[in-house]
Order: structure tokens, then C-alpha cells, then sequence
């Protein structure tokens, strides 16, 4: 990649990108400037991993420029699914692993970068794990354990591919808690999500994608939206705006909100029925 100036971490302008001659994303316009926390969302298959790993430099450029500030140190979490568990390795050595490019050949750790795993490790809250088997742990702590690889280059800015997918709403909650506190202190954050309520929502800037490029780029209230969602995921999306929550549903052509409604927040949402039908006693009321 070349450099850019001092006001982007990473640009990419007019970029189409792929995989063996065949194009994934084309028209990709996408400026992160330090110190940002963003999602990138869309359907199974949009090309969000593409567009992460794009700031690794590693599917094939195929149009326009990509571009990454000087000494950007980069750190890299994959989904967890892509994983071989049955690889006979502990969670220390897991972590131990991100501190190979600043040994280049010599294959041995110093006692310095043991320390320093150790401190990671204790900062996410797996330290007593050190010398387990990767494979012995839960998805929350095995996705912790990969944070950790990530995070012991002391990183500016951190991609991680689907971090809470196949956790619990409770660790979702904490590894998301976690990124804030990185993002407070100065790591821009990237990472992909299939879960809008959840985590898209929940962070100021959102990606999304469909039709092989980007259909939006803002806060979530802007990207959010009926018609782009409907654009990027195939289907009518009922979104909810409640002071500055939003919820996002995908609901059957039947229902009002199919044709690309925001509902206020009233009290109750009804969301059985068209809205044109002459009788309520088919309607089904949800709290909202």
C-alpha cells in the first residue's frame, strides 16, 4: 500500500477488489482517520471480510488506490470458525504467536515478550488460562485468546472478523466493553457484524455493503435506514427508532413497515397485518 497524509489512517479510493481475477467489491470510497470505531455490516457473502482484510493488504487490487499512514502498526482477530482447533497449542502460545514479525527468523521468545503476553493476557481477563489448551475453552474465552495475539504489538489499528459471533449476550456485551476501552485509548477500531441489534447499533459509524459496494457510510441512525437495508439484504427491514436506540427487524411483506417505514417509538408497535386492512382483529401488538 502507499502512504497517505496526516489526517488518514487508511483511504481507499475508487478500489475494486477480489479474489483470482474474480471481482467482490468495486467503487469502494472508504476514509478512517485515527481514533475511529467502526462496523461493517451487510448479508453472508457482501464482502465484508474482504473489505477488512483489505487493510491488510491481502485480496488482489484490481482498480483505483489503497492507501495506510507510515508505521501503522496492525492487528488482525479472524473469526473464530476459521480456526483448527485441533491444534495442540496453549492460550499463552496462542498470544505469544502476535509477537512474531518484531522477531523476524529468530524462533525463540524473549523473556520481555513472555512478560508482555502475560500483561495482555491479564488486561482481557484470561491470565489464569495461560497454560490451557486453545481448544479446552469457551467461545468468549477462545475469542479473547485471539484478541490478546492481536493486541501484543501494542497495535494502531485493530480488524477483528465477526468478534462476537457464536458468544453469549453477556460476553458479546464484554468483548464489545473491551474495544470501547482500546478505542478510548487511542486504537482505531474495524470490525465485521451480522448483528445489527446488538453491535451494529451500538457503534458511532457504520459500513454497509450489498450489490458489490458500498451502499452506505454514516451513524447508524443514517444507515439504518429501510431502503438501504432492504437494498443490501434482499428483503423488507422494519427499523424502530426509540430515543437513540435503533432496532432493526426483517418482517414478512404483509406487515406495515414492509414498503420501507420508520416507526416513532410509541408504546406499542403493531406488526401483524397490512396497514390498509379493514379489520384490527388480525393484528398482533409488541411493546416496544
Amino acid at each position: 500500500m502507499a502512504t497517505v497524509g496526516v489526517d488518514a489512517l487508511v483511504e481507499l479510493q475508487g478500489v475494486a477488489l477480489g479474489y483470482e481475477g474474480v471481482v467482490a467489491l468495486r467503487d469502494v470510497d472508504v476514509s478512517i482517520a485515527p481514533g475511529e470505531l467502526i462496523g461493517i455490516v451487510g448479508p453472508s457473502g457482501c464482502g465484508k471480510t474482504t473489505l477488512l482484510r483489505s487493510l491488510l493488504g491481502e485480496p488482489e487490487l484490481y482498480a483505483g488506490t489503497a492507501k495506510v499512514a507510515d508505521n501503522t502498526r496492525v492487528g488482525y482477530v479472524p473469526q473464530v470458525e476459521t480456526v483448527d482447533w485441533n491444534f495442540p497449542i496453549t492460550v499463552e502460545q496462542v498470544a505469544m504467536l502476535g509477537s512474531w514479525r518484531t522477531r523476524r527468523w529468530l524462533p525463540w521468545t524473549s523473556r520481555a515478550e513472555r512478560s508482555r503476553a502475560r500483561v495482555v493476557l491479564s488486561q482481557l481477563g484470561i491470565a489464569d488460562l495461560a497454560d490451557r489448551p486453545i481448544r479446552a475453552l469457551s467461545g468468549g474465552q477462545q475469542q479473547r485468546t485471539f484478541l490478546a495475539r492481536a493486541l501484543i504489538r501494542s497495535p494502531d489499528l485493530l480488524l477483528l472478523d465477526e468478534p462476537t459471533s457464536g458468544v453469549d449476550i453477556k460476553t458479546r456485551h464484554e468483548i464489545l466493553h473491551q474495544l470501547a476501552g482500546l478505542n478510548t485509548a487511542g486504537v482505531t477500531v474495524v470490525l465485521t457484524t451480522h448483528d445489527l441489534n446488538g453491535v451494529a447499533s451500538h457503534l458511532p459509524r457504520l459500513i454497509a455493503l450489498g450489490e458489490q459496494t458500498v451502499l452506505a457510510d454514516g451513524p447508524p441512525s443514517e444507515v439504518l435506514q429501510p431502503d438501504i437495508l432492504e437494498r443490501a439484504y434482499g428483503q423488507p427491514m422494519l427499523v424502530v427508532q426509540s430515543g437513540h436506540e435503533t432496532y432493526v427487524l426483517p418482517i414478512p411483506e404483509e406487515a406495515p413497515g414492509a414498503h420501507g417505514d420508520v416507526l416513532p417509538p410509541p408504546e406499542v408497535v403493531n406488526v401483524i397485518g397490512r396497514p390498509d386492512s379493514d379489520s384490527d382483529s388480525d393484528s398482533t401488538s409488541a411493546h416496544a
